[in-house]
């Protein structure tokens, strides 16, 4: 599962606002507007006064044009969306991250999200018990977006494993838990050894 291709990222838990819903409200704006002036068109066919007919379609056009900068808006607060190449590019690698080369486990998700948050002990555990042997990180795509579309990720949260000189090994969507996690680093060869209790 390495390159993985930028996908628009889909969280576990949607954020409050209307998202990448702003052209389908736009839509079922118009449409309403529509309907609601062809069914006064019909009520008044034969008496129908230009004075109404004018006021209605100036409601409409009203209706239409917010509907228009609320879509905008929307497109604007998207983060730029790049080539898969270049996303490829964009992924830190362990070597670029720290001198010592570990092994590294990111870990990509939201601080509101509950798979998010139940993984967060889990990575503080791990983070504690291995260090020195392995590298821990977690970054929230929320408020870093360009992080979603970097690691190339769909949902949250994704932990994506790789090896000592930053290549891919594996990566998984959803929550995953510890027991899992080292299974899965044994699974791929790196043999982690807990620290002693002082």
């Amino acid at each position: 599962m390495t390159n993985a291709p930028a996908i628009p990222l889909v969280p576990c838990c949607p954020e409050s606002g209307a998202g990448d819903m702003g052209p389908f409200l736009l839509v079922i704006i118009v449409l309403l507007a529509g309907h609601v002036v062809l069914q006064e068109v019909k009520k008044r066919k034969e008496k129908l006064e230009m004075k109404n007919f004018k006021n209605l379609a100036i409601v409409a056009a009203v209706v239409v044009a917010a509907g228009l900068v609320f879509a905008l808006k929307q497109n604007e607060n998207k983060p730029s969306e790049t080539s898969p190449d270049a996303n490829a590019e964009a992924v830190p690698t362990a070597t670029e991250a720290s001198p010592t080369a570990l092994p590294r486990l990111v870990d990509l998700g939201a601080d509101k999200c509950i798979p998010c948050k139940q993984m967060a002990p889990i990575l503080e555990e791990l983070k504690t018990a291995y260090a020195g042997q392995l590298e821990v990180e977690f970054i929230d795509v929320w408020k870093n977006p360009d992080a979603g579309s970097q690691y190339g990720i769909r949902v949250i949260p994704t932990q994506i494993f790789y090896d000592a000189q930053g290549n891919e090994l594996f990566r998984h969507e959803g929550f995953f838990g510890k027991e899992d996690m080292l299974a899965k680093w044994q699974e791929l060869g790196v043999d982690l050894q807990p620290q002693a209790a002082p």
